[in-house]
């Protein structure tokens, strides 16, 4: 059967109270697919039917389903389960997961959640929670495997017999002392292939690559793809292991950036849900804000129209080239933001390649306003004569040029302030190049045409 066939028919078991049925239906389901359902039926009002949903799975599955739920969900389905199930779910739960929804709840249910649980798994998840948003301590486990550097080969296989179905990856195995300080790393298949009586400390790998805790995500998640690791060894300020982040949370926080970016890019505010699940009043704050802000910021280019009235009445063929003239000083300036953005998300540009690229981007620059003011000129010539057209060919050339080094250059002004480069968005550049344009354009027209 399909997944949308499945899904109707667990709506259609869940609405008839059918506890066969929906067990039958939530066998055959992705955890994946039934967190979404979960997560639409919440959005859509109908958090009682997600809950008993929830109740109706053993521990074990609720705990996979409730860590792929968005945060409002998480939130809310929590509020509604009672402590003794909530607790019990976040025992279940992966270490970095259960932390993440440890964050999510409200005082109450926090401390009802610590008081219910084992004395190590409480400490555990204060540790974990206790780290800053947006770092590698954030977004960590502390659920991997460990070996002392003492013990052969065979001794190691052996343990991890008895701890790998507590491990969230057994993949790539991390050498320890006694006090817990990282010596090395040791992947399972070089553990694998090794003689038996070898040693570990003479098998591990000494060279590693790892963060701190305080390290941003952005930098553990570039790491992780540079180096194409399976998880990376997070350590404290003084060497100690004390998780690791995996592949898959990195790529989780590489799509998180990535979409938080896209929005800023779009003077778009950060939403919580995905847009399919976000609400009227939700969308309409992400926007409103930006949009009212660039409606001032474009009276701007009204004045500057209105200042050069004189110039605009002799010539009314002026008008014919102005959205034209606009719309590619803002179309190069988005390009050129577009490249810097994305250049500083991944790492490839830092500040002090400004100099260097601004060098480029002038060259480049050029040659495009160029290009495009031959081509604007043959079009002027044929409907409004050389002078006009020569006023139109040198404004595309300025423009263009103007607005390509506003887009290069405001990403590295906004890092310099410590805001988010993402934010020097295509609307704010385009409306930087419409004053512009209008104020150059017009200021050659009058210098050309001798008003």
């Amino acid at each position: 059967m399909s997944h949308e066939g499945l899904l109707d028919d667990l709506q259609t078991a869940l609405a008839r109270r059918d506890e066969d049925a929906i067990q039958e239906a939530c066998a055959r389901l992705n955890p994946v697919d039934i967190a979404d359902f979960l997560c639409e039926q919440e959005a859509i009002g109908q958090g009682d039917l997600a809950v008993r949903l929830i109740l109706s799975m053993s521990v074990t599955r609720r705990a996979e389903i409730f860590g792929r739920l968005s945060e409002p969900a998480q939130r809310s389905l929590a509020s509604q389960l009672p402590p003794e199930t909530l607790a019990e779910l976040v025992a279940a739960m992966p270490h970095d997961e259960r932390a993440d929804l440890f964050n999510v709840l409200d005082e109450s249910a926090r401390h009802d959640v610590l008081k219910r649980l084992a004395h190590t798994e409480r400490e555990d998840l204060r540790h974990l929670a206790s780290y800053k948003e947006g770092t590698a301590g954030a977004i960590m486990t502390s659920d991997y495997a460990s070996l002392p550097a003492s013990i052969t080969v065979a001794e190691a296989i052996g343990v991890l017999r008895n701890t790998a179905p507590d491990k969230e990856t057994i993949y790539q195995c991390y050498v320890v002392n006694g006090n817990h300080y990282l010596l090395g790393t040791l992947s399972l298949r070089d553990l694998i292939l090794a003689p038996a009586s070898s040693s570990i400390d003479d098998l591990m790998v000494r060279d590693m690559v790892t963060a701190t805790v305080d390290t941003s995500q952005e930098a553990v998640t570039r790491k992780i793809a540079r180096y194409d690791l399976l998880a990376l060894p997070i350590t404290d300020d003084g060497g100690r292991l004390v998780g690791i982040v995996t592949y898959d949370d990195a790529m989780d926080v590489a799509e998180a950036e990535a979409t938080e970016d896209i929005h800023k890019s779009a003077t778009v505010g950060k939403l919580r849900r995905p847009i399919g699940q976000a609400g009227l009043g939700v969308l309409y704050r992400s926007r409103i804000s930006w949009l009212v802000m660039l409606v001032f910021a474009n009276i701007l280019t009204g004045a500057g129209i209105t200042h050069f009235e004189e110039t605009i009445a002799a010539h009314l063929s002026l008008l014919f080239f102005m959205p034209l003239l606009i719309a590619s000083a803002g179309n190069a300036g988005a390009q050129a933001s577009t490249l810097m953005v994305r250049g500083m998300a991944t790492g490839e540009v830092v500040g002090r390649d400004w100099l260097r690229l601004l060098g480029k981007e002038i060259l480049v620059a050029g040659a495009l306003g160029i290009t495009m003011a031959v081509a604007v000129m043959v079009i002027g010539v044929a409907r409004t004569g050389f002078d006009i057209a020569m006023v139109v060919a040198m404004t595309m050339v300025i423009v263009v040029l103007m607005g390509s080094l506003v887009g290069l250059t405001l990403p590295f002004i906004l890092d310099k302030l410590d805001i988010d480069p993402a934010t020097s968005s295509v609307p704010l550049i385009t409306t930087v190049a419409d004053v512009g344009g209008v104020v150059v354009y017009f200021s050659i027209a009058t210098a050309v045409l001798g008003l």
